[in-house]
């Protein structure tokens, strides 16, 4: 029989895409993911949605894909080989999942990496650099046998990029999970590159732990101590989070409150927005702790070296207690680690011994 089985999809689900020459068999089951779907057929075939648009059929190696497929659907072949990673927050997903050998080439050089396996992957030579999204060496791509390029949302600026590429014959895989409204949303994408990698298995595993850390907490009374999130950008604003961004759900889950509840819910798809320092002042000078977001311009090790950024922090509640901490560096590459970022801010927050300095993601100012 071609085409898929019938089946009954339940409240919400939607009914999976007839594929002529393959049967439905089920749908991956997620638990918080919203930005992409998996649907199995028989034979190994599996159905990759994006953002509900952009379809890929992952093919079993040693078969092929049906005849009439719809030219919609991107082919990717497996075993998937020589990725061309843009995207750098899946990059610890794949390392998570032993997958770092289907990588060849980078958008980012060893000096942008904060992921150690990345880092000296392309200082030994195992992974090349092959220029950023907006300006990938297509010769270097080509003449390593690319399988896949995974990018971020940023080649939606660059479509003549992704068009090349796809024109190569290079399936172009766009990745949305900076656009999961929930922390574990984002951890859950390692169950798509499972999907690409064929360790389903290992990855629902891996996600169990992650989400048994947030699971953990869930009994844990909120702690009604309200945190900021921020850093000073280069012309003194305060960069924040927007009320509905996965690092308020973070603070939120770990028994904590957003200092900033209802900043900037509007339909700009930017997850933070700029503040002047006043304004930051008026409405964060209260907060019970401060975190401060070192991806951009660096760690900092003193509470001098913050006041340094802006005379007005020193009239702030937690510069006053010692209740201020800073994020290290590799916590937006490491995808993996949210469950554990959520520990950390939860026991930010409850431990009662002031001499706790150092956590997986953050240390305290001194």
């Amino acid at each position: 029989m071609e085409g898929i089985l019938p089946v009954q999809a339940s409240q919400g689900q939607k009914e999976p895409l007839e594929i002529s020459g393959l049967v439905y068999d089920h749908s991956m089951e997620l638990d918080y993911a919203e930005q992409f779907s998996v649907d199995y057929y028989k034979d190994g075939y599996a159905l990759i949605t994006i953002a509900d648009k952009d379809r890929f059929l992952v093919v079993p190696e040693g078969k092929k894909a049906p005849e009439s497929l719809d030219e919609t659907i991107a082919v990717i072949q497996q075993p998937v080989q020589n990725i061309y990673l843009v995207a750098t927050s899946a990059m610890n997903l794949f390392c998570a999942l032993d997958g770092l050998d289907h990588i060849s080439l980078s958008g980012t050089d060893a000096d942008g990496w904060y992921i150690e396996e990345a880092k000296k992957a392309l200082e030994d030579g195992s992974i090349s650099f092959a220029g950023k999204y907006s300006a990938p060496d297509y010769e270097l791509i080509l003449s390593k046998n690319c399988g896949l390029a995974v990018e971020s949302t940023m080649i939606y600026h660059m479509p003549e990029v992704k068009e090349k590429l796809e024109q190569f014959g290079i399936p172009v895989l766009v990745e949305h999970s900076s656009y999961e409204p929930h922390p574990l949303g984002r951890t859950e994408w390692l169950k798509l590159y499972g999907v690409l990698l064929d360790k389903e298995e290992p990855a629902q595993e891996l996600f169990e732990k992650q989400a048994d850390k947030v699971k953990n907490l869930e009994n844990s009374k909120n702690t009604g101590k309200t945190v900021a999130f921020f850093y000073i950008n280069s012309v003194g604003a305060a960069n924040v989070r927007k009320s509905n961004d996965y690092v308020a759900k973070m603070i939120e889950l770990a028994g904590g409150k957003y200092i900033f509840d209802e900043l900037g819910e509007d339909d700009s798809a930017l997850s933070t927005m700029n503040m002047q320092m006043e304004e930051f002042y008026a409405k964060a000078k209260d907060a019970d702790y401060i975190i401060y977001n070192s991806t951009i311009d660096g760690e900092l090790t003193t509470i001098d070296q913050l006041l340094a950024k802006s005379s007005l922090l020193k009239d702030f509640k937690a510069v006053q207690n010692g209740n201020v901490w800073c994020t290290e560096q590799n916590l937006f590459q490491d995808t993996m680690g949210l469950g554990t970022m959520i520990e950390d801010i939860h026991a930010m927050l409850t431990a009662e011994d002031e001499r706790l300095d150092a956590l997986t993601y953050m240390h305290r100012l001194k």
